[in-house]
């Protein structure tokens, strides 16, 4: 029987399931897990071939199979929370999984991460970059993907120092775990299936963000009209950072009025 990822959960009540972005590990939630678990039991997950999950790799590390792994760790009805590349994967859980889904949140995150003709996203060209240095130097990659996190902040540096001393308390990926994983932000397209959703869905946004264009926001209105959303106006990438005061509010808010 193949083996179930490791997860970590603190506190009690209503389950939260935060999942992580590309090339980082479920550290990056301790400060928001610090001050939800007084009401909520609060997991965090490392995604297959991440932080406390490094050796569990996967072949095709398809979206599909990382919800499942995800889902079978979980194995109960929970509110989903993923942020950038795990919005993506907490989308793909609501989508196949249903009944054991609560709620959705989605935090600077995409159904389509790349930028089309009329769609904003990541450009191709930068994609390419980012896979091209992989090969090269994969710590030096992730070292320059965690200032592209705080790109826009007010207090960049202190973000972008935050976000690296939690991080980098885990294990890193390996370099085909990473260049799987980031295929994933160039290939997959979830915007006909987001009318689907019906359980109580909430998309945060910054402003700033420069890998989700705010752009893109109403057009995902259009997609899914039955969600909400809010919008950090001086945040970028990563808002449960920078603002976490504003995000554990309005996270707490949503939630106390939905569940």
């Amino acid at each position: 029987m193949a083996e179930t990822l490791h997860i970590t959960s603190e506190g009690q009540g209503q389950t939260l399931v935060f999942i992580h972005g590309w090339g980082l590990n479920s550290a990056i939630w301790q400060p928001t897990v610090a001050r939800l678990k007084t009401q909520y039991e609060v997991i965090t997950i490392d995604l297959p071939g991440f932080g406390l999950n490094v050796d569990q790799t996967l072949s095709p590390y398809s979206l599909p199979a990382v919800a499942k792994k995800i889902q079978q760790a979980i194995n109960k009805p929970a509110i989903y929370i993923g942020w950038s590349l795990g919005g993506l994967i907490a989308t793909e859980i609501s989508l196949s999984y249903p009944a054991q889904v609560l709620g959705l949140v989605t935090i600077a995150s995409s159904p389509c991460f790349t930028q089309q003709s009329v769609w904003p996203g990541i450009a191709a060209e930068m994609l390419t970059l980012f896979h091209r240095q992989l090969a090269e130097d994969t710590k030096k990659t992730i070292d320059g993907f965690l200032k592209i996190q705080a790109m826009g902040s007010p207090h960049i540096r202190q973000d972008i120092k935050i976000i690296r001393n939690l991080v980098m308390a885990y294990p890193m990926a390996s370099r085909q775990t990473l260049d799987d994983s980031l295929a994933l932000l160039e290939t997959v397209d979830k915007r006909a299936q987001l009318s689907l959703i019906s359980h109580p869905f909430l998309r945060m946004y910054g402003k700033l963000d420069g890998l989700v264009p705010k752009k893109v926001v109403p057009m995902i209105n259009d997609l899914s009209t039955q969600s909400e959303h809010y919008i950090f106006e001086k945040a970028s990438h990563a808002p449960f950072i920078s603002h976490l005061d504003e995000f554990v509010n309005a996270l707490v808010s949503w939630l106390s009025a939905k569940f």
